[in-house]
Formats: C-alpha cells, sequence, structure tokens
C-alpha cells in the first residue's frame, strides 16, 4: 500500500507540476486581464479537486466485496453513491453508521470517470453558472471537471489502466 500510494504522489505531484500549474496560472490570469475577476480562491479549490480526483478511485475500495461471496448487486446509483459521496460515506462509516453496502464494481475505468466528471460539470453548474449564465462562470463550470477529469486520468494512469 505503501508503495502504489507512492506512486500515485510522485505522479500526482509531476502531473501538477506540468498541467495544473500551469492551467492555473492561465486561469488566474485571464480572470484578473479580461474578467477583473480574482480566481485565486476558486483555482484553489479546483486544485483540491485535482488531488482529491486523484485517489477517489480507491476510496470506495473498503465496501468491495469478495470476488467468490455471492450477494445481492447494488443498483446502480447505489454503486456510483459510494464513488461520487465517498467522503460522505466514509464519515458516516467511521461514525457508526453501517450501510451494509457491499459492490463488486471497480471504479478503475473509463465509464466511471464519464460519471465522476459529469457530477462535477453538475456541481460545478449548480455552483458557478448562475443565470444568465457569464463567461466566468461558464470557465468555472467547465474547469471543475476538467481538473477532476485530469486527477482521475493521473490515478488511472498510474494503474496502466490507461
Amino acid at each position: 500500500m505503501e508503495v502504489e500510494t507512492s506512486e500515485h504522489v510522485h505522479l500526482a505531484v509531476k502531473a501538477f507540476k506540468w498541467i495544473i500549474l500551469p492551467a492555473s496560472l492561465f486561469h488566474v490570469a485571464t480572470n484578473i486581464l479580461f474578467l477583473g475577476d480574482n480566481a485565486l480562491i476558486f483555482v484553489f479549490c479546483a486544485q483540491t479537486v485535482f488531488l482529491y480526483s486523484s485517489f477517489v478511485p480507491d476510496l470506495p475500495s473498503i465496501f468491495r466485496r469478495e470476488k467468490n461471496k455471492a450477494t445481492e448487486s447494488l443498483p446502480w446509483h447505489k454503486k456510483y453513491a459510494l464513488l461520487l459521496f465517498a467522503p460522505l460515506i466514509l464519515w458516516a462509516l467511521f461514525s457508526g453508521i453501517h450501510l451494509g453496502w457491499k459492490t463488486a464494481e471497480d471504479f478503475h475505468n473509463f465509464k466511471s470517470l464519464a460519471v465522476y466528471a459529469s457530477f462535477l460539470l453538475l456541481c460545478g453548474f449548480l455552483l458557478f453558472a448562475g443565470f444568465p449564465p457569464a463567461i466566468g462562470g461558464i470557465a468555472k463550470t467547465l474547469s471543475l471537471p476538467l481538473y477532476g477529469a485530469t486527477g482521475y486520468l493521473t490515478h488511472l494512469k498510474v494503474d496502466k489502466i490507461w
């Protein structure tokens, strides 16, 4: 586990240095120059989403059932709730609330990446788009899933899925 975490951190730092940091600087500079808006707080939040996304495919693994154990399969919405709301579900688990959800689902695939990026797009739209949508809100809405997808792809790259 220590070696795998080290590999994930190493590639996440490399991706941060070569992809996320330049994109963040570009985002901040364009917001200041063209929109007159300070985007530092948003960029910090987006970078946090990138770091979280670098590890999110492994978070629901504590709910994975054994391969030979015959249990009823979870409905798709519960399977993806484990991925999308992993911090809340882990908090509930450590608080003593047991859901009894066990899944054979492995989130190391592109379908789960698409679901996760769509979820981030929806969250970005609800948080930043506003009505009527402004250019700055659209840029924030689209960049949130881009930062998250980059982190998720970084994880898939370390696990040799991509």
